[in-house]
C-alpha cells in the first residue's frame, strides 16, 4: 500500500514537473533577440547563456546584438520625448492663446455688459436705473408744468371772462346812464325852448 502512495506521488511529481518544464521550454521557445520588448531580449540573452560556476557566458554577438537594440530603443524613446516636448510647448503656445483669447472675449462681455446696462445722454454714461428715474423726472416735472399752465390758463381764463362780464354790464349801465343823461338833457332843452317861447309871447 505504502509503495502505491509512493508511485501515485512520483507520478504526480513527474507530471507536475513535466508541464512546468513545458511551460518554461515554451516561454524560452518564444523569447528572441531579434523581437519582442528590450526586457525580453535581456530575458533571453540571460537564459539562453551558458553556465560557468557563479557566471554567465554570453556570446559576444547577443551583447552587440542586445546593445544595439537597446541604443534603437533608446533613440526612439528620446525621439518620442522630443515629440512629446515640442507637441507639450505647441499645446501650451495653443493654450495660452486659447486664454488671451478668452480674456479679450471677456473684457468684450463685460464692456458689451456695461453699454447695455447703461445709456449715454449728453455724452456721460449712466445705468439704465439712472436714466429712467431721470427721464420719469422729467416728464413728472413737465407734467406738473402742464398741470400748473392750465390752472393758470383757467384762472385768467376765468378771471378774463369775469373782467368781460363786468366791463359788459359797467358799459351797458353807462349806455342806460348816457341814455338818462341825453333824455334829461332834451327834456331840459324843451323846458327851456318852452321857456324862451313862453317869454317871448309876453
Amino acid at each position: 500500500m505504502n509503495s502505491f502512495k509512493q508511485v501515485s506521488l512520483i507520478v504526480v511529481f513527474f507530471i507536475f514537473s513535466s508541464a512546468s518544464f513545458s511551460q518554461i521550454k515554451k516561454e524560452t521557445d518564444n523569447l528572441s533577440l531579434n523581437s519582442g520588448t528590450i526586457d525580453s531580449q535581456f530575458e533571453f540573452v540571460i537564459r539562453k547563456s551558458n553556465k560557468y560556476q557563479d557566471y554567465k557566458v554570453v556570446k559576444k554577438n547577443w551583447l552587440y546584438t542586445l546593445k544595439a537594440h537597446t541604443l534603437d530603443s533608446l533613440k526612439a524613446v528620446r525621439k518620442d520625448l522630443v515629440d512629446t516636448r515640442l507637441i507639450v510647448k505647441k499645446q501650451d503656445k495653443e493654450i495660452s492663446d486659447l486664454k488671451l483669447n478668452l480674456n479679450n472675449t471677456q473684457s468684450d462681455l463685460d464692456k458689451t455688459n456695461t453699454e447695455k446696462d447703461n445709456m449715454a445722454l449728453f455724452g456721460m454714461q449712466m445705468s439704465k436705473t439712472g436714466y429712467n428715474v431721470l427721464m420719469w423726472s422729467i416728464i413728472a416735472g413737465l407734467l406738473a408744468l402742464l398741470l400748473f399752465f392750465i390752472y393758470k390758463f383757467k384762472n385768467s381764463n376765468a378771471i378774463t371772462k369775469g373782467a368781460k362780464h363786468a366791463l359788459a354790464e359797467i358799459e351797458e349801465e353807462f349806455e342806460e346812464h348816457r341814455k338818462t343823461a341825453l333824455e334829461r338833457e332834451q327834456k331840459v332843452r324843451r323846458q327851456l325852448q318852452d321857456e324862451i317861447n313862453k317869454q317871448k309871447g309876453l
